[in-house]
């Protein structure tokens, strides 16, 4: 995972927390052969720890069309250098 911020570290932790008891259960689950039940549980962990990081809420909006507006409004010398080289 690439460039976590604190806030999203924090979410992950949170995400972990509530969804590892339900994954070891699922994993039991499967041990004990109840298939269907267990792989359901071990899915439902996955999907409550990848699912917060890969959605886009309506308070990340903001701050992507933040992100978006930055970097057509200022440049940073860097890219001012090399436009002037290409003109």
């Amino acid at each position: 995972m690439a460039n976590l911020g604190i806030l999203d570290m924090i979410g992950l932790a949170a995400s972990l927390v509530f969804a590892l008891p339900v994954g070891v259960f699922g994993l039991n689950r499967l041990l004990d052969g109840q298939t269907v039940l267990g792989g359901g549980l071990v899915v439902v962990a996955v999907a409550m720890v990848l699912l917060p990081q890969k959605l886009t809420t309506p308070m990340d909006l903001p701050a992507d069309l933040a992100g978006a507006a930055v970097g057509t409004v200022a440049k940073t010398p860097e890219e001012d250098e090399e436009r002037d080289r290409s003109e």
